[in-house]
């Protein structure tokens, strides 16, 4: 029974079972619906991009599409985007093509509902975005399904056990390498000996006949890593790392098998068999050097709780931590780490924030505390009640925060990726060239390839050159540093939110820092105060006032007016809070007069053209009934330890240093002048700092700005980068590009110090992989290196390129 091929999968079956359609065949119903969707939606070009290659048959069985639009489904799989989309990660089972990418992602684009529809080639992992009032997940998955392909959703740990099988298949594929090379060596030594001291054609034969069964497994078995990474590129039209390495070690197989069936020359299965094998041992050792990297992400991830107790009725009942919902209350015993962000049920606990803060001594809390996830639990057993899912958690905020950091690339790395592509074109080009320049006229500098026809000298040379020059060390240069110095900046509780941030830090000229918060302690206390009048009804309306505030001066006066007075709140209406001033508010006595209240700073009387004269070193706060002044007060607030010099070694590492407050002149110049900062502007509300950021970078000035994460929101969203000090982590995580977890100011200064230790570590790798081409390309292209040399040296420019970036970790 002769066989016929699927017009659809293209799997061959015995012709008597397919089922006909006209002039053509399918292998099932599937199959055939697929074909003629296909053809009816204008997608049939998808078979000439397929061309003669095979796919599996449509799936049949869709009763299990339910599953996906279930709650607990949706709960750990299913995120919401800022603009109010659905999202999930997929993956996407039977793509091996890149036809099979452009198949899916046109029939997905193509369907009303889906927003958006991105498919890695490498990882079949999609990132679909959709309209949940449009179209159902479920939905999405059987339109996956009717095209043939297979869909579930995207799960970390199934992703780190591909991961694992990946590494492990890397490693065996180069022991298989490293074993034939080794014994490849020793028969080259014999031959290279029989060279010089004279060997027989017969025997000479048996040593190449050996070499080619040692070198016919390295090419094909541990070489067909680069044989993939040549075709994916080739698909998508680029000339990389992976062709020139394949194609050196092909072209110098193929010349040895003509020496091996009687040409004349000498074979190069010793330099196929060194090629392969040196560059897969460099490419090991980039992944032992990544996995270092993300050893910090992968400890944390470690160390989360996989399940939380939460008590419900007085009935304790143990469940997964994204099933926890924000109101239950947690019980947490002694020794066990918080998953979720909350507030303290128990009477007093506490906590060891270590890895939030930084503060190695325990934190005392009491009831109503905040808790963060992340911290663990030093005394006794106790309860708290959920305030943030684990999605939205503190920890779970910072894991995605290094997942991030770790996948983004610096502007420098995409140059060098430009470069790279450009380099491998002209390399290929170059070894052209040089056969040519060779074999046409004879170009000889004096090495002397013994015996060899002038065909060969051409080759091996044009061979020599393409090996020497692979731009591994290019293409190593910048990840492999920026990977070490993310690591090393997350162990000293530095995140970035990208590794961009790394190259922008480095190069930065000008830092702008708000004063409260950033360089004070940010806990300002009453110094002094004044009351011109102590009505205490007016002290009522004072307090109430300050309550409506959450501002830090406005809760310091709350705070002493409560242990200073007995009061009580009013009603107050028409509250209004002007940025950078203070609040004003009205209110009705029982006659049904009304007084307008306000409290603030000096800029606050001017806008209301009241007339009062105030100076202070320290911070004011002035209340105001009908345009009478009640009261003043003096604010302390305590500069941070080592400030002074924090300043002076940002100066030396070359920016310039600008305060931007909202304070009074009076107390801005004193904290200035206190921590060694010259240019200070104060009295500035949030719209003015954001302006004078902008007019910096209007001076092509590379901006970073430091703030306290709340009121200089729109400043920082200026600034090239964002540094938030705020008083809580998740505040941080929100607002800015680089989170300090112990808001300290050495963090902030090792923030900068690290970033200009790895940008040089990055400029220095370049340098040594260009300078490395430029010297030893020039010497292939004139005949002073063979191709055993040529893979050595290009394996050695990259090992060093490694090692100089794991110089980022050591301490000056």
């Amino acid at each position: 029974m002769s066989k016929i091929k699927c017009d659809h999968c293209h799997l061959e079956y015995d012709e008597d079972i397919m089922i006909k359609d006209d002039s053509l065949h399918f292998c099932c119903k599937g199959c055939q619906g697929v074909y003629h969707l296909l053809k009816d939606d204008g997608l049939d070009s998808f078979y000439e991009k397929l061309g003669n290659k095979t796919i599996a048959p449509p799936l049949t069985t869709d009763n299990d599409v339910e599953k996906f639009d279930t709650k607990s489904f949706e709960d750990n799989f299913i995120k919401t985007t800022d603009e109010g989309f659905s999202r999930i990660d997929l993956i996407i089972e039977g793509i091996h093509c890149a036809a099979c990418v452009w198949l899916n992602e046109k029939v997905l684009y193509d369907t009303d509902g889906i927003v958006e529809a991105n498919i890695n080639f490498s990882t079949n992992k999609a990132k679909i975005v959709w309209d949940e009032d449009k179209i159902k997940l479920s939905e999405i998955i059987l339109k996956i399904r009717s095209i043939g392909y297979n869909a579930y959703a995207y799960d970390a740990t199934i992703a780190d056990e591909k991961a694992t099988k990946s590494k492990r298949d890397f490693f065996i594929r180069m022991m298989v390498a490293v074993f034939a090379t080794m014994n490849i060596m020793m028969l080259s030594v014999a031959k290279y000996t029989g060279f010089f001291t004279g060997i027989s054609e017969q025997v000479r034969n048996y040593i190449h006949l050996g070499e080619f069964i040692l070198a016919t497994p390295v090419l094909f078995y541990s070489g067909w890593i680069f044989y993939k990474g040549a075709y994916y590129g080739l698909k998508n039209r680029i000339l990389n790392m992976d062709f020139l390495v394949s194609s050196g070690a092909t072209f110098s197989y193929i010349y040895s098998l003509y020496v091996l069936f009687g040409g004349k020359g000498e074979s190069y299965f010793d330099s196929v068999a060194m090629i392969i094998t040196f560059v897969l041992v460099g490419k090991y050792l980039e992944v032992i050097g990544k996995k270092s990297a993300v050893d910090t992400l992968d400890k944390i991830k470690s160390s989360i709780p996989l399940e939380a107790i939460i008590i419900e009725d007085n009935i304790k009942k143990v469940l997964p931590i994204n099933s926890v919902k924000v109101g239950d209350i947690v019980e947490l015993k002694a020794g066990e780490k918080a998953s979720f962000d909350g507030a303290l049920e128990s009477s007093s606990a506490s906590f060891d924030e270590s890895s939030i803060s930084g503060e190695s001594l325990p934190i005392d809390k009491q009831k109503g505390s905040k808790i963060f996830s992340g911290t663990i639990n030093c005394e006794k057993v106790i309860r708290y009640k959920v305030l943030k899912s684990y999605e939205d958690s503190t920890l779970n905020s910072i894991v995605t925060l290094l997942e991030d950091s770790l996948s983004s690339k610096p502007k420098i790395e995409h140059k060098a990726n430009e470069i790279s592509k450009g380099f491998s074109v002209l390399i290929l080009s170059l070894a052209i060239l040089t056969f040519v320049v060779w074999y046409y006229f004879g170009i000889d500098l004096g090495f002397d390839y013994e015996g060899a026809e002038h065909f060969e000298k051409s080759f091996i040379v044009a061979i020599s050159v393409i090996v020497i020059a692979c731009p591994c060390a290019l293409a190593l240069a910048t990840p492999i540093a920026s990977l070490i110095g993310i690591s090393e900046l997350a162990k000293n509780g530095l995140l970035f939110k990208e590794a961009k941030y790394i190259e922008t830090l480095a190069t930065a000229d000008t830092l702008v820092m708000d004063k409260t918060g950033t360089i004070t302690k940010g806990k300002l206390k009453v110094k002094k105060a004044k009351f011109l009048d102590d009505n205490i009804h007016k002290l009522n309306l004072l307090y109430t006032l300050l309550d409506s505030s959450n501002h830090p001066i406005s809760n310091s006066v709350k705070e002493y007016m409560k242990n200073n007075f007995s009061l009580e709140s009013k009603d107050l209406f028409d509250i209004k809070s002007i940025d950078g001033q203070g609040v004003v508010a009205k209110y009705k006595n029982i006659d049904g007069k009304v007084f307008n209240i306000l409290g603030g700073n000096m800029k606050l009387l001017k806008t209301y053209n009241i007339d009062y004269k105030f100076e202070s070193k320290n911070s004011i706060y002035i209340f105001v009934v009908d345009s009478k002044v009640i009261a003043t007060f003096e604010l302390e607030d305590e500069i941070k330890e080592g400030a002074k010099e924090f300043i002076s070694n940002i100066k030396k590492l070359g920016l310039d240093v600008v305060m931007l407050t909202g304070d009074n002149n009076a107390t801005a110049k004193n904290v200035a002048s206190n921590v060694g900062i010259k240019n200070y502007i104060s009295e500035v509300d949030p719209i003015e700092k954001a302006q004078f950021i902008q007019d910096l970078k209007n001076k092509d000035k590379n901006v970073i700005m430091v703030g306290d994460g709340i009121n200089d929101s729109v400043a920082l969203a200026k600034s090239d980068v964002s540094i938030a000090m705020g008083s809580s982590a998740d505040i941080a995580l929100s607002v800015s590009d680089i989170v300090l977890l112990d808001n300290s100011l050495n963090s902030l200064e090792l923030a900068f110090t690290l970033s200009k230790r790895t940008y040089k570590f990055i400029k220095q790798n370049l340098f040594i992989s260009l300078v490395y081409n430029a010297i030893t390309i020039p010497l292939a292209m004139a005949g002073y290196v063979i191709p055993l040399v040529a893979a050595l040296s290009m394996s050695l420019s990259s090992l060093i390129v490694v090692a100089n970036s794991m110089r980022i970790k050591l301490k000056k």
